[in-house]
C-alpha cells in the first residue's frame, strides 16, 4: 500500500501553498497529490479562496515532478463531458503522463445552485457519471466519437492530442453498490470515502460491496485496485501531538476531548502509532490510502508520516 496527500482547495489554499505540499509528499515518498473539485466552501465563504480544480492541476503538472497528480473526484456536473475528456488529456500531456483520472456524480448541492447548474436526484446524476465515462473512453480512443445518451451526446467528435498514458488510470469514488458496478465495469481504481468510520468498519464493507459489483459484470476482483480515504492527525512525540488536536480544537471552537469525540474514525497518534495503523490497513489488501492532513499543517503532517512511506517503500523494492 501506499500513501496519496488529499487537499481541499475550498479551505482557502494559495497555489504556492499546493504546489509545496506536492513537492514535499513527492519527496517524503509519498506517491499522489490528490484535489478535490469543488467552487467554494459554503454560501458564507465570501471571501475564502477556491482555487478550481482542473486549472490547478495543469500548474501542478508544470511545477511538480515524479508525484502523480489528479482529482478525487471531479463533478461530472461541472463540465461539458467532451471538454473534460479534452482537459484531462492536456493535463496528462502537461504532467508527462502522471495524471489519474478521478471521477463522481457530483453532491454539492449549494455549488449547483449558485453556479446555475441543474441539480437532478442522485440516480440521474450516477447516470450522467456513467454518460460521462463513455464518452471520455471514446474520445480518449477513437479518431471520431459519437454517442448519444439520455443526457449527454457527442457527434463525430474529434480530441487530439489523446492522453499521453496508453490507458489513463480512472478512479471512481463513492460508497454505494451503483457506483461500486460502475466502478467495476469502467475503473482501474475504486475509492471508499465516508470518512466518519474507521478502517475496521469500512474495509469489510469495500470488500465486499467491491466483490459483489465484479461479480456483477463479470470481473476478476483482484483486478480493481482499492484505495480508502483517511483523515490523518500525527505528529512525532505524544507532546506534539497534544499540542496539535489543542490547536485544531481551539480552530473548531470545542474540547480537545469533543475533538477527538467528533473524529473516532480519523488516525490520530503519533508516527509510530499511525504506522501500526496504516500497516494494519495494508495488511487487508487495500492497495492506496489517501490522507488529508489538517489544513495549514499539511507540510508537518507529511514529515511525520514519511517513516511510514519510506517502509512501505522498502517492503516492496524486496
Amino acid at each position: 500500500m501506499d500513501l496519496g496527500v488529499q487537499v481541499e482547495p475550498q479551505f482557502g489554499f494559495s497555489y504556492e501553498a499546493v504546489r509545496d505540499i506536492a513537492r514535499g509528499a513527492h519527496a517524503a515518498g509519498f506517491t499522489r497529490l490528490w484535489v478535490s473539485d469543488h467552487l467554494f466552501l459554503n454560501k458564507d465563504s465570501v471571501a475564502q479562496d477556491c482555487l478550481e480544480a482542473w486549472t490547478l492541476l495543469a500548474a501542478l503538472a508544470r511545477d511538480t515532478e515524479g508525484i502523480r497528480i489528479g482529482p478525487m473526484v471531479s463533478a461530472q456536473s461541472y463540465r461539458n463531458p467532451a471538454l473534460l475528456a479534452k482537459i484531462a488529456a492536456g493535463v496528462d500531456h502537461m504532467s508527462g503522463g502522471r495524471l489519474e483520472f478521478g471521477l463522481g456524480a457530483g453532491w454539492k448541492e449549494v455549488e449547483y445552485k449558485a453556479y446555475g447548474y441543474e441539480f437532478p436526484e442522485p440516480g440521474v446524476r450516477v447516470t450522467q457519471l456513467v454518460e460521462t465515462l463513455e464518452i471520455c473512453t471514446r474520445l480518449w480512443k477513437d479518431d471520431r466519437a459519437t454517442y448519444r445518451g439520455k443526457y449527454y451526446r457527442v457527434e463525430d467528435a474529434v480530441a487530439s492530442p489523446k492522453p499521453l498514458q496508453k490507458r489513463l488510470p480512472i478512479w471512481i469514488g463513492g460508497t454505494k453498490p451503483r457506483v461500486m458496478r460502475i466502478a467495476a465495469k469502467w475503473a482501474d481504481w475504486f475509492n471508499m470515502s465516508n470518512p466518519g468510520t474507521d478502517e475496521t468498519e469500512r474495509i469489510p464493507m469495500l470488500r465486499d460491496g467491491i466483490h459483489a459489483a465484479c461479480k456483477a459484470v463479470g470481473r476478476d476482483p483482484s483486478t480493481l485496485r482499492t484505495s480508502i480515504f483517511v483523515l490523518g492527525f500525527v505528529a512525532p512525540t505524544r507532546a506534539e501531538l497534544d499540542e496539535l488536536i489543542r490547536e485544531l480544537a481551539a480552530r473548531a471552537k470545542t474540547t480537545p476531548e469533543q475533538w477527538r469525540q467528533s473524529r473516532a474514525g480519523a488516525i490520530v497518534g503519533t508516527t509510530d502509532e499511525a504506522g501500526e495503523r496504516f500497516r494494519a490497513i495494508a495488511k487487508t489488501g487495500i492497495d492506496h490510502a489517501n490522507v488529508m492532513l489538517p489544513y495549514g499543517r499539511e507540510l508537518a503532517g507529511i514529515k511525520a508520516l514519511a517513516q511510514v512511506a519510506r517502509e512501505r517503500q522498502a517492503v516492496d523494492a524486496r
